[in-house]
């Protein structure tokens, strides 16, 4: 397994990450989640960063809205934003009458 850089790039949204014992301790069981955005406004400890996400359940689809305290080493980044295959169409909503 290839050596994580030490400065990875920033979050951005769409991204899905996978949080773990090493993004921080809170995360005993690890959780998935879908970046809305990092807070880069806020002043943290050297490494660590907040990020605004939806918690993601076993289907995918969002659970909750969270705000987290990571450290940004141990974010592991699954995928960036829903590919062309992943986006589905759907029909338009007719008024009944």
């Amino acid at each position: 397994m290839p050596p994580k850089p030490t400065n990875p790039p920033p979050l951005k949204a769409g991204d899905l990450v996978r949080l773990t014992r090493a993004a921080s301790p809170q995360f005993i069981r690890p959780i998935t989640v879908r970046v809305i955005r990092e807070l880069t406004d806020r002043h943290t400890y050297h490494g660590w960063t907040w990020i605004e996400a939806y918690e993601l359940g076993p289907n995918g689809e969002a659970r909750a809205k969270r705000e987290l305290f990571v450290l940004r080493e141990g974010v592991d980044l699954l995928t960036s934003g829903p590919t062309s295959r992943q986006v589905t169409r759907r029909d338009p909503v007719r008024a009944v009458r």
